[in-house]
């Protein structure tokens, strides 16, 4: 039998009003309960704000380039190091998401500056929260009927495009500082192959987890890397990246 765990930090969020948001991730975080902060995300209105920072600082203040030294301090393995970070940045982004949008039709905004990280003591991405907690979803979403904090889109085109244009807006810069402090351990189009590989994996992880439609996750997990695709983001190619690891 499955044993679920008392998360502190899931234990200490302080949800004054319910959003649709809240109720997503707290299915998300069923699918794992042994590590709930694996699938999901957090709203920061609801937390205190101690060991998190927006992601959007990666770029700005070192904090990347410190998690790398101090990975290959540990590892002292630059290209394992840079392929660890990448998946990580990729689940961060999208391969969380992606649970979501396959199993409910719905996604958070993936953009760079809506999203905030958590660490643990030795510095590592253990857990993603959002400023606009607002779900966009499809229009027959039974949400959509007078209540707050989520909007629709036409449809599942335009949601699975959405979700890839606002996740190619926030990785493609971090790959790119990413790239810069590992002296260019890796390239680019292989991080991008690691989100391809986020994307397949989550697709065809939520259909074992949860009993629904493997034919509704794989369409919708293929049209967001066809939009990335499109989007000038190489996520399909024919060599194979390290495999993607959960934070």
């Amino acid at each position: 039998m499955t044993l679920a765990f008392e998360d502190p930090l899931i234990a200490r969020m302080a949800i004054d009003t319910p959003l649709p948001l809240h109720e997503s991730s707290r299915r998300l975080r069923e699918l794992y309960p042994e590590c709930p902060r694996v699938y999901g995300v957090a709203v920061m209105a609801d937390l205190s704000r101690r060991r998190w920072w927006p992601l959007s600082d990666a770029l700005v203040d070192g904090r990347l380039g410190a998690m790398f030294d101090a990975a290959v301090a540990e590892a002292d393995n630059r290209v394992a190091v840079t392929q660890q970070l990448a998946a990580t940045l990729a689940h961060v982004v999208v391969g969380r998401v992606v649970p979501l949008l396959v199993l409910e039709g719905r996604a958070w905004d993936t953009g760079l500056e809506n999203l905030w990280v958590h660490v643990d003591s030795e510095g590592v991405i253990d857990w993603v929260g959002v400023v606009d907690p607002t779900l966009r979803a499809l229009p027959d979403d039974p949400k959509l009927q007078g209540e707050s904090g989520i909007v629709a889109l036409p449809n599942e085109a335009a949601l699975t495009t959405w979700v890839a244009h606002r996740s190619h807006c926030a990785l493609r810069p971090l790959f790119d500082e990413l790239v810069a402090v590992s002296g260019g351990a890796i390239s680019t189009d292989a991080m991008w192959h690691v989100v391809g590989t986020t994307v397949v994996s989550a697709a065809t992880r939520v259909p074992l987890l949860t009993g629904s439609s493997e034919l509704v996750s794989m369409r919708r997990g293929q049209a967001v890397l066809d939009a990335l695709v499109g989007f000038g983001a190489p996520v399909r190619g024919v060599r194979r990246p390290a495999k993607a690891l959960l934070n």
